[in-house]
């Protein structure tokens, strides 16, 4: 069953990762635009990186960093969605899935964060 939790996490950070590539490949080419593009896809594409050297940590301390690392950036990725919504950059709607999904992140990282510092 851990292993299960495990693969589908991996699987839906990575999808996360390729909606924001999507979204940032499909920003206005602005100034604006092109810096909240470039944050959100540096924060957003690591969430799963570091989620993934979690996965192989060597030791509970390791996996626990690695898991607060993946729990930080998906924070900035959702800072970044937010930017992009309240400066009209991009309309709510297109941001909406996305969100939500940066909110669920959120709290499954937070969760499995708080557990690995616990045990």
């Amino acid at each position: 069953m851990k292993d299960q939790k495990n693969a589908d996490l991996l699987r839906r950070t990575k999808a996360f990762a390729l909606r924001i590539i999507r979204l940032s490949a499909s920003l206005p080419k602005t100034r604006e635009a092109d810096v909240l593009g470039r944050q959100v896809l540096r924060s957003g594409t690591s969430v799963g990186a570091n989620y993934r050297e979690a996965s192989r940590a060597r030791s509970r301390p390791e996996f626990s960093a690695k898991v607060g690392d993946s729990l930080k950036e998906i924070a900035e990725s959702a800072y970044w969605l937010d930017l992009l919504f309240e400066s009209g950059i991009i309309k709510p709607v297109l941001l909406s899935e996305l969100v939500k999904e940066c909110d669920e992140l959120t709290s499954i990282f937070t969760t499995i964060h708080k557990k690995s510092r616990i045990a």
